[in-house]
């Protein structure tokens, strides 16, 4: 009796016990809200609705079991030692440095990769990697080729920490903290509208042959800004530069790419690999055709605003008022530079702003 008693108490321990475990397991399940749903777009990658939720059409993803755990992922910026590329660098890591800690941030380090061979004075300032540049000549005159070689040597010789990788600008803005957008093998990358596969398929099927799948999986990206996983990035980067360099020796790919050809080269050897990208058009903003932050989490300052003094777009024309990069090609943008009129939208208000604020607060702008 006495046995019978105690095997009937461990009996109803033990399912309380289980009852327990299942109560608090789901109370704890991560919920699906933004679950990636169906799409008749490319079977090969994923995208952004309307609103900037996720629409996938790859297999069901898996939310992570343990969202508390922070993929942190480094950010990687490639520049000259030009004044140009330098003062912009500086700006782009004041902002990274303001946003890096705070609540829903996933960024973790920082190196500005110096193409140049040899450090400047501002190594202390930033974080940096001296890459070498291409050797004379390589280039044929185009600059932006030295960008995949330098990834490839601080990818092999650098001590990276974070299993990501955030592939950036120096005129990025970072305008709140960055979460790692990236999910299950995909990258997250922004869609440009310039960069078209399909429209290209006849010169793309020298660098991406029928057997390696439809043009399709050749997303519609550059490199940057690009979250990825640094053991794919290891494996994309050697075939990004070596794609580059194919590209720019064939006249066809070098008159119908011109510019942006390392970012074709870039979506190419991503496709070769395999590595397809979540299309995350919320990544950022290009002033002054978008004119709200929103959701935003980059402000991307690559092109002029130029307005009259009501606050008219002007573009094509010089403005009245006007705050172009480009301005700033050999000089250091001075401190406090001028406000745009009233009208002139969101996110050039808020370019011109956070620029000030970082000249203002970096010790020896200018110099």
């Amino acid at each position: 009796m006495g046995c019978g008693n105690i095997f009937f108490t461990l009996v109803i321990t033990l399912s309380a016990a289980l009852i327990t475990y299942n109560v608090i397991i789901s109370a704890n399940a991560p919920l699906k809200s933004e679950f990636p749903g169906p799409s008749k777009t490319n079977p090969s990658i994923a995208t952004t609705d309307g609103d900037g939720g996720f629409i996938s059409v790859d297999p069901i993803i898996k939310m992570p079991l343990d969202r508390s755990k922070k993929r942190l992922f480094h950010t990687a910026v490639t520049s000259s030692d030009s004044v140009y590329n330098t003062w912009q660098a500086r700006v782009m890591y004041y902002w990274f440095k303001r946003f890096r800690d705070q609540p829903g941030s996933e960024m973790g380090g920082f190196t500005r990769i110096l193409h140049s061979g040899r450090p400047d004075r501002f190594m202390d300032e930033i974080p940096t990697f001296i890459a070498q540049p291409l050797p004379d000549g390589m280039d044929q005159g185009y600059i932006v080729l030295n960008r995949p070689w330098a990834f490839v040597q601080w990818l092999q010789q650098a001590d990276i920490k974070e299993e990501y990788i955030l592939m950036a600008e120096p005129d990025h803005l970072i305008v709140k903290p960055i979460p790692n957008l990236s999910r299950d093998g995909l990258g997250a990358a922004f869609p440009f509208f310039y960069i078209e596969p399909k429209k290209y398929e006849t010169v793309l099927r020298k660098f991406f042959p029928e057997g390696k799948g439809p043009i399709a999986n050749i997303d519609p990206i550059g490199n940057s800004p690009v979250i990825v996983g640094k053991e794919a990035l290891k494996k994309i980067a050697p075939t990004w530069m070596n794609v580059s360099l194919a590209m720019k020796k064939d006249p066809e790919a070098d008159k119908s790419f011109g510019w942006v050809l390392e970012m074709y080269a870039y979506a190419v050897a991503s496709a070769l690999h395999g590595v397809g990208n979540i299309l995350y058009k919320d990544f950022m903003i290009q002033p002054p055709w978008d004119t709200e932050i929103g959701n935003k989490f980059i402000i991307h300052y690559t092109y002029g605003c130029d307005y009259d003094l009501k606050g008219k777009l002007t573009y094509g024309k010089i403005g009245e008022w006007r705050f172009d990069k480009r301005s700033f090609d050999a000089v250091w943008p001075p401190r406090n530079l001028p406000m745009p009129p009233s009208g002139v939208p969101e996110s050039v208000v808020t370019l011109v702003k956070m620029v000030n604020e970082a000249t203002a607060n970096i010790p020896n702008w200018g110099s």
